[in-house]
């Protein structure tokens, strides 16, 4: 084999591996999107459930100065 043909044939497995990587960033990318949609379903979520929390820990609280005990106690 000479210089030619081994300077081709490793052209050509550049060329290959900047494709593959070309792939692969371009589905991290894809990942990357998919993973801020889910971030920001999660921020929703734990809104949610911190509402709810607080909701029901200002109902069961004896000290919070409101809620349903402090109508029992009036």
């Amino acid at each position: 084999m000479n210089a030619t043909q081994a300077k081709d044939r490793l052209y050509s497995q550049l060329a290959a591996s900047l494709k593959n990587m070309s792939r692969a960033v371009g589905q991290t990318a894809d990942l990357f999107e998919q993973l801020q949609t889910d971030l920001d379903a999660m921020r929703v979520l734990a809104g949610t459930h911190a509402a709810q929390f607080m909701t029901v820990a200002a109902e069961l609280s004896p000290e919070a100065g409101g809620g349903a005990n402090t109508e029992a106690t009036a």
